[in-house]
């Protein structure tokens, strides 16, 4: 079973939504990164500084109207260093 995060601490997310956003959506995410994938969905990632940070992430998903598909905690990409 692995470790969730403390609340507290910052973590790579990765969130998933069905539809592509415009790149002029990129700006109003602070810093992360937006990825159009070929299967339809964007891919929002980076580096979040904590729960309340990712709370307030997910309310500007869901200010864009697109479906949120997945949300994940996940390993930062070493190639990003």
């Amino acid at each position: 079973m692995s470790e969730t995060p403390d609340r507290d601490e910052a973590g790579h997310y990765e969130i998933r939504l069905k539809g592509h956003l415009d790149g002029r959506w990129a700006a109003w995410f602070d810093g992360l990164s937006l990825r159009l994938e070929s299967d339809g969905t964007t891919v929002i990632h980076g580096l979040v500084a904590d729960q309340s940070a990712l709370h307030g992430l997910l309310q500007r998903v869901r200010d864009t109207g697109l479906p949120l598909i997945s949300v994940l905690h996940v390993e930062p990409d070493p190639s990003n260093d």
